[in-house]
């Protein structure tokens, strides 16, 4: 166990190199930090004092151990937009992302899943087949497609949500969040619906998909000859092997939601870090830009190394094969 978690976390190691590698190539490759810094009027002698100061002048390689032992204690620079440290502007975003990407989880998960059992139980009943045409359009539309309609028919024609916005926020401590007020849960309504709705479909059709294949298994076959009732088999048996590959899928999906949570940021003007990254890309915003690609590598790293233990706890077959290769 402790050598299949050390494995997992020097892949995470190197999978963050690249990724702090690949964003501090932006300050080479996405314009000039000094000309965003200085006035126009500024001379050639403020402009080599800037890039000395911000240790521009310095060789590559010297640069990049700067940036990734900076980096490592949080800090990511001044946001050239805004003018104040990156780690704060992300500290105060990362909150409604979290909350959006939560909920966005919690929607995907706690339909996706029942509907997956009940349209590979029920194949033929008319309600499998509206949620299967249903989970078409969700792997077709895109996300602003869905959100726009989303805010035409409950903003615009019924006017029951609000269409952009938080809503009121209460502070927690260093959180900051809109779970406890009226407008901040109507506010996350559409947003959440939105973002989940892609993951959604996609936990349906992959749950039915695994468990008729499960179904039609010879150890079903068995369990029903038994005698078993079909309660015990299909939510005992079935259902139990059906949730392996889920468990992968749902956590990739988590990672997914939270790093491309943008689009649905911007249709919602939802202050999350997905707009933020937004503006900064409009701006050439680097030293945001950077932070943000770090940040969800960071994220996407400890998501798989989550999913990769709740994996090897619930298939025993990779604890046999760990066992073995001692």
């Amino acid at each position: 166990m402790i050598a299949f978690v050390l494995r997992r976390i020097l892949q995470g190691i190197v999978v963050m190199l690249v990724v702090g590698f690949i964003a501090f190539s932006l300050f080479n490759f996405v314009g000039d930090p000094v000309s965003q810094m200085v006035p126009p009027e500024a001379t050639q002698a403020d402009r080599d004092a800037m890039r000395h100061m911000l240790g521009l002048d310095r060789p590559f390689y010297l640069q990049f151990v700067t940036f990734l032992g900076n980096a490592i204690h949080g800090n990511f620079g001044i946001s050239l937009r805004l003018g104040r440290p990156v780690s704060a502007l992300l500290a105060e975003r990362v909150p409604a992302t979290f909350e959006l990407a939560f909920t966005a989880s919690i929607i995907a998960l706690l339909l996706g899943i029942p509907a997956g059992v009940y349209s590979a139980l029920k194949p033929d009943s008319w309600l499998s087949r509206a949620m299967l045409t249903t989970s078409l359009m969700g792997v077709s539309l895109p996300n602003f497609i869905i959100g726009i309609f989303l805010i035409l028919i409950f903003a615009v024609w019924l006017g029951w949500l609000p269409s952009f916005g938080r809503g009121d926020t209460v502070q927690l401590g260093f959180w900051s969040t809109g779970l406890v007020t009226a407008s901040g849960l109507k506010a996350l309504v559409l947003p959440a619906i939105t973002l989940g709705f892609f993951p959604l479909t996609l936990v349906m059709r992959l749950v039915r998909s695994e468990m008729l294949e499960v179904l039609r298994s010879d150890y079903i076959k068995f369990a029903r000859a038994r005698g078993l009732t079909n309660r015990a088999v299909n939510f005992g048996h079935a259902l139990k092997n059906t949730l392996v590959p889920v468990i992968t899928i749902t956590g990739l999906q988590l990672g997914g939601i939270i790093a491309f949570a943008i689009i649905t940021e911007q249709v919602f003007q939802w202050p999350g870090m997905g707009l933020l990254f937004i503006q900064a890309v409009q701006f050439a915003d680097v030293p945001v830009m950077a932070a943000y690609l770090c940040l969800i590598g960071l994220i996407f790293v400890v998501i798989n190394l989550a999913v990769d233990l709740l994996y090897y706890a619930v298939d025993p077959r990779l604890r046999v094969e760990t066992a073995g290769a001692r």
